[in-house]
C-alpha cells in the first residue's frame, strides 16, 4: 500500500502541460471494462504521468560538439531523445548557446554540475563560491526560462572522506546551500536531482544513509549503474547485489523503500563491450524491453553512449543486433507516450 500511495503522489497535483493520444486500460462510463483515452501530462517537476522519459548522453569524450553529437545519436537510434545529459563544472555557465538550441527540439536538458573542483564541499557550503553561483543564476534567468533537470555533484560516494571538508554532512550542506542560493537568486525552473553511483560497495558504507540532502531540495533521485561482468540483465543492473555487501537489496528496491514518493531516474546506464560474448549488448537491451515494466517508479532512462568510457565501449550500436534491439527499446510505448513540453 505504501508503494501504491507513493506512485500516486508522483503523478498527482497540477500537471502543467497536457498531452493527448494515449490510451490506458480502465473502466468506461456505465461500468463496462475496457480501454479509454486519457490525457498524458507532465507535472511541474517534469514527471511524465504516462510511461517514462528516454534520454541519452551522446558520444561522450569524443570531443564532438553537442548539437552534432545529439543529431548523430538520434539518427543512430531512430528517434528524438526526450532528455539530453550534459556536463559542467566550476564557473562554466549553462545552458550554453548550443544546449539552448538542443532544448528547442523540444528536449529536456539534464545538466550535471560540480560547482567547485577547487574548493571543498564544506567551503562551498560556507559561501566561498557564492559569486560563481550568483553569476550562473543571472545567466539562467536571462537566457533560459524553460524547465530543466539539475544534478549537483553527482556520485558523491567516491569523494567522501570523513575529514577535510568532504564528509557526508559537508555534502548535504553543500547541496542544500547551492540549491537555496540558486532559488534565492530567482532560479525557479531547475528540477533538482540527487544522483548516487549505484554501486553496492558504497551502499554498504556506514555513512551512506547520511548523504541524502533532504526532500525539500531534491525533486528526483537517480543512480548510475553499468552492466559490468556481474550483470546479465536489466534486473541485475538496477538491483545489483554483491557478496561483500550482505543485506543490500539493490538500488531500485532501496530507493523504492526510502523514497516511495520520488520519481527515480537512471541518469547514466550502459552496457560494456564483451569480446567473449559478442551478443551481450543485444541480449541486454532485449532484457530491458522485457523487464522495464517491473520497475514503475523509474520515470527516466538516460543512456551513456561513449566509445571511450573509463571501463569500456558503451556505444549501443556496435553490432547490428545491438542496434536493432536498442532502437526497438527506444520506440516502446512506455518511452513515447508523453511528449516533451516546449521549452
Amino acid at each position: 500500500m505504501r508503494l501504491i500511495a507513493g506512485l500516486a503522489v508522483l503523478v498527482a497535483g497540477a500537471c502543467t502541460t497536457a498531452c493527448t493520444g494515449t490510451a490506458t486500460s480502465g473502466r468506461v462510463p456505465g461500468g463496462g471494462a475496457g480501454t479509454r483515452p486519457v490525457a498524458c501530462a507532465v507535472t511541474d517537476k517534469l514527471i511524465p504521468t504516462c510511461g517514462a522519459w528516454w534520454g541519452i548522453a551522446p558520444d561522450v569524450f569524443s570531443g564532438r560538439g553537442p548539437i552534432r553529437a545529439v543529431d548523430m545519436a538520434e539518427r543512430r537510434m531512430g528517434r528524438r531523445a526526450d532528455i539530453v545529459h550534459v556536463y559542467h563544472r566550476g564557473g562554466e555557465l549553462f545552458p550554453t548557446a548550443e544546449e539552448r538550441e538542443i532544448a528547442k527540439g523540444p528536449r529536456l536538458l539534464l545538466v550535471n554540475w560540480k560547482p567547485a573542483l577547487d574548493h571543498t564541499w564544506a567551503e562551498v557550503a560556507r559561501g566561498v563560491v557564492d559569486k560563481r553561483v550568483d553569476r550562473l543564476a543571472e545567466h539562467i534567468r536571462r537566457t533560459f526560462p524553460g524547465r530543466f533537470f539539475l544534478t549537483i555533484h553527482h556520485e558523491p560516494e567516491n569523494d567522501v572522506r570523513e575529514a577535510g571538508g568532504y564528509s557526508p554532512a559537508d555534502y548535504v550542506a553543500m547541496y542544500r546551500h547551492v540549491v537555496a542560493r540558486l532559488r534565492q537568486q530567482g532560479v525557479r525552473n531547475a528540477v533538482t536531482v540527487m544522483t548516487y553511483m549505484g554501486a553496492p560497495n558504497w551502499a554498504a558504507k556506514p555513512w551512506f544513509g547520511r548523504l541524502y540532502p533532504g526532500d525539500d531540495v531534491v525533486d528526483w533521485v537517480a543512480f548510475d549503474p553499468y552492466a559490468d561482468d556481474r550483470v546479465s540483465d536489466f534486473a541485475g543492473l538496477v538491483d545489483k547485489t554483491r557478496p561483500d555487501a550482505p543485506g543490500w537489496p539493490g538500488f531500485y528496491r532501496w530507493m523504492q523503500a526510502r523514497f516511495p514518493a520520488k520519481p527515480i531516474m537512471v541518469a547514466e546506464w550502459g552496457a560494456f563491450e564483451r569480446r567473449a560474448a559478442p551478443t551481450f549488448k543485444r541480449d541486454f537491451f532485449e532484457s530491458v524491453r522485457r523487464q522495464i515494466g517491473d520497475y514503475p517508479q523509474i520515470k527516466a532512462l538516460v543512456y551513456f553512449d561513449s566509445p571511450l568510457a573509463p571501463r569500456g565501449d558503451t556505444r549501443f550500436d556496435t553490432t547490428p543486433g545491438a542496434t536493432r534491439a536498442f532502437s526497438e527499446l527506444a520506440r516502446l510505448p512506455r518511452f513515447t507516450s508523453t511528449p516533451v513540453p516546449p521549452s
